[in-house]
């Protein structure tokens, strides 16, 4: 394991790294090599404006797959989950918001973040971005 380089210097190393080639954010990614075979991603124009409901990217975090095209302090690798029991994806976490889809037991959900009882992610791999209860996921 390297250690960390805390001297005067630390403010200038990247804050992100990627060593596995399926976590770049796109096809053509714009990737600078360093040490070890790790790679710096950087943001290549303006931030993307995307559709919340077919991308997951919220003001806080994102999809790792959009490090590159949207900014964001955050990007999550997803969590794959099965739907335990059929319920609804709603577009924020609570009860009374609205529905956005049907999701039916058995589904992946694949999950971004937890929090307050309910799971943020997107159903299967490109399907509607949304909020479900955390009692109607299991983790596979």
């Amino acid at each position: 394991m390297e250690s960390l380089n805390l001297g005067p210097d630390a403010y200038k190393r990247p804050a992100l790294f990627f060593r596995e080639p399926h976590l770049t954010a796109t096809t053509d990614p714009t990737l600078i090599e360093q040490p070890h075979g790790a790679r710096e991603l950087m943001l290549k124009g303006p931030s993307a404006v995307v559709d919340p409901l077919h991308r997951p990217v919220r003001g806080d975090l994102a999809h790792i797959r959009c490090a590159g095209t949207v900014f964001v302090p955050h990007y999550a690798v997803p969590m794959p989950h099965t739907v335990s029991d059929a319920t609804a994806l709603r577009k924020a976490g609570r009860a009374d918001a609205d529905v956005i889809a049907d999701l039916a037991a058995g589904e992946v959900f694949n999950v971004l973040d937890m929090s307050g009882g309910w799971a943020w992610g997107q159903q299967g791999d490109a399907g509607f971005v949304g909020y479900v209860p955390l009692t109607s996921v299991v983790a596979q």
